[in-house]
């Protein structure tokens, strides 16, 4: 990042990125993802070792750290790596790839349609006990409540990704699944409440309007992002904190949430910033990092569907 310019919008960046990079420990491997799910995969999908170290060298990644990470990555099967000659390029696998792209869809998509008042309900078996706690995190991942234990509730309908992911467990077949409207008296909010920490996922969402807004403010006040490298680091910052919280979002439809719902506040914040510094920062991944063809191929025509619509080139 350059040190001549002392733009109000320059320097609320770098305080961001000299917190991010005092944080004990450093996690290499979540930063990498962030990296390529946001701004490797709509690309290719591949990128050269040595690229992904400079995109990574910024927010504090050694080299060291960062072959370590994705090393980890590539033993998890997100990643799987080719060498040529000396050079190491890695290329998002096939899970990778799904993975990402239900990461994805959860948070640059819309938020949940009118509510029609159904109930997903799915109660695990007895006989799924080994496979009890895999079951569980791939459905709270996909946004369900644990209402009692075993027992796990969604307002929606049947979700692909997480069908997919159960299918993979062997369990889909062994899951009770109901599906319908709540009888008596008990009140759709209760529910939720018994399902879902809403207070905690407020307060990381708060503390995240605490952190973007003064560069939001910036911009309003007429500050531009100064060069291409500031508003890829902005842009990863911004992504990689609005996932952390994002991810943990049920998404519930707008009829079970409290009034003036502080997500909706840090939904616009993200998709505001994310858009006055997409174009720039996609300069620099152009000027810095290559796959073995040469440079990243460009970005598909979805990426712009991002947030409900990017600007143009």
């Amino acid at each position: 990042m350059s040190t001549a310019s002392t733009k109000p919008f320059t320097t609320l960046t770098r305080t961001l990125l000299t917190h991010f990079r005092r944080q004990r420990p450093l996690r290499g491997g979540s930063l990498l993802v962030t990296i390529l799910g946001d701004a490797i995969a709509p690309r290719g999908g591949t990128v050269a070792l040595a690229s992904l170290i400079r995109l990574a060298a910024p927010f504090g990644l050694t080299e060291r750290l960062v072959r370590t990470s994705i090393g980890r990555l590539a033993k998890e099967h997100w990643v799987e790596f080719e060498l040529q000659g000396r050079a190491s390029f890695y290329s998002l696998t096939d899970g990778g790839r799904a993975r990402f792209a239900a990461a994805t869809q959860r948070i640059y998509g819309a938020p949940p349609r009118q509510w029609q008042g159904q109930w997903r309900l799915i109660i695990l078996p007895p006989q799924l006990r080994e496979q009890r706690e895999e079951i569980r995190d791939a459905l709270l991942w996909s946004g369900y409540g644990q209402i009692t234990p075993g027992v796990f509730a969604h307002p929606d309908e049947a979700n692909a990704p997480l069908e997919g992911k159960l299918a993979q467990l062997h369990a889909a077949g062994e899951l009770v699944v109901l599906q319908g409207q709540a009888a008596g008296a008990l009140d759709a909010t209760a529910l939720v409440a018994m399902g879902w920490d809403l207070g905690d996922l407020s307060r990381r969402y708060r503390r995240f309007i605490e952190m973007f807004s003064p560069l939001a403010g910036a911009l309003a006040a007429g500050d531009e992002c100064p060069d291409d490298e500031t508003a890829f680091i902005l842009r990863t910052l911004l992504l990689h904190e609005y996932r952390k919280i994002h991810l943990r979002d049920p998404q519930l439809p707008a009829e079970l949430l409290p009034q003036d719902w502080v997500g909706s506040d840090a939904q616009a914040l993200c998709r505001d910033l994310y858009a006055r510094v997409f174009n720039a920062s996609e300069r620099y991944l152009t000027a810095t990092a290559c796959t073995q063809n040469g440079a990243l191929p460009a970005p598909g025509k979805d990426i712009y569907l991002r947030f409900g619509g990017l600007p143009r080139r």
